[in-house]
């Protein structure tokens, strides 16, 4: 299970992964965070400079914000919504949606797509396994 770093709700399982690559990429790479299942991890950057490593999900434990935007994106033929968590808020990363479709597609025909997917942002996330050890040592050092 992979948790939002800031509260620690579920976001996505290793289960809901599917790799979709961007034409954009700065980098990608090949990694095994989440045990036996490689993950496929890419470097994007934002027209204001800003990177991001991201991994692909098929679906997610998000709140996407609509209407979509039909400007720049990582994954050509695709619009985005920003994607965060449904708990605090934080922003988690992105929802995408084939361009073709109305920028304001309610969250149902979103999430019960095969077209669509969702790119989290590595550090926002969390590894449920990773989460006690954090609790751990917080105990200790207050």
């Amino acid at each position: 299970m992979l948790l939002c770093r800031s509260c620690g709700h579920e976001v996505a399982t290793v289960e809901d992964i599917n790799s979709v690559p961007s034409p954009l990429a700065l980098s990608h790479r090949n990694d095994s965070l989440l045990g036996d299942k490689p993950l496929h991890i890419q470097l994007l950057q934002n027209p204001h400079g800003h990177q991001f490593e991201i991994i692909t999900f098929r679906t997610a434990d998000v709140a996407k914000r609509w209407p979509a935007v039909g400007g720049f994106s990582w994954f050509p033929g695709f619009t985005w919504t920003i994607a965060s968590c449904p708990r605090c808020g934080a922003h988690l990363g992105w929802g995408f949606q084939p361009s073709e479709w109305p920028l304001t597609v309610p969250d149902s025909r979103f999430d019960h797509s095969e077209l669509t997917f969702l790119a989290l942002i590595t550090d926002r996330l969390l590894n449920e396994d990773f989460a006690p050890s954090l609790l751990i040592l917080k105990s200790f050092s207050s």
